[in-house]
């Protein structure tokens, strides 16, 4: 299994936002929603291994977390605008103790940064994307890996002492600094590349 942890800083906790305006509007939505396309898209394929979590820290109702799971989506496809309205209307679910289903494969709950790695960390290996870490290539990947990533604003100071808490490793894909988006491509190819 694969797992995706990106963290949206200014991303909007709730539904009341344009599907015209998220660049803008809903707080660099659009980042969040290209590491969903990236993530989960084949050629003519989803990737059912995988999960997505989009930790969600604007707005007027933080945080919320927005979990994609490959082995139950339907209704996803690869154009931005129809994933933000999948986002939009998890958003829009009531939310307890607890996640919400709000379509095949998509919950919404309130968990925070902190319980989301918590949680996480219990299965599988910890990886700190970062530009300064480790050659990816030089150290490996731990099996089921769940690697974290911010939006276009770095982690910050409380959010990277949880993650090296949790014993992350920190990596790095390559020589640039890249997008978030571009980032879950490279780690998937890695991982699709290690031997089984």
């Amino acid at each position: 299994m694969r797992r995706f942890v990106v963290v949206g800083h200014k991303a909007v906790t709730t539904g009341d936002f344009k599907l015209d305006d998220i660049a803008g509007g809903a707080g660099r939505l659009d980042i969040l929603v290209r590491c969903v396309n990236s993530a989960f898209f084949l050629s003519h394929d989803i990737r059912k291994d995988t999960e997505l979590f989009l930790v969600l820290q604007g707005g007027c109702d933080p945080p919320k977390t927005v979990r994609f799971a490959g082995s139950e989506l339907r209704y996803l496809n690869p154009d931005e605008r129809s994933t933000s309205a999948l986002i939009r209307n998890a958003l829009m679910k009531r939310v307890g103790e607890g996640e919400e289903r709000s379509s095949p494969g998509i919950y919404v709950s309130k968990a925070s940064f902190a319980d989301v790695i918590g949680a996480l960390s219990e299965k599988g290996g910890m990886v700190y994307l970062r530009e300064d870490g480790a050659d990816v290539r030089a150290g490996g990947l731990p099996p089921d890996p769940v690697f974290v990533l911010s939006d276009n604003v770095d982690l910050t100071e409380e959010e990277e002492r949880v993650l090296l808490g949790h014993g992350a490793m920190e990596v790095s894909i390559g020589p640039h600094s890249l997008h978030g988006d571009h980032c879950i491509v490279i780690a998937h190819n890695e991982m699709d590349r290690s031997p089984p």
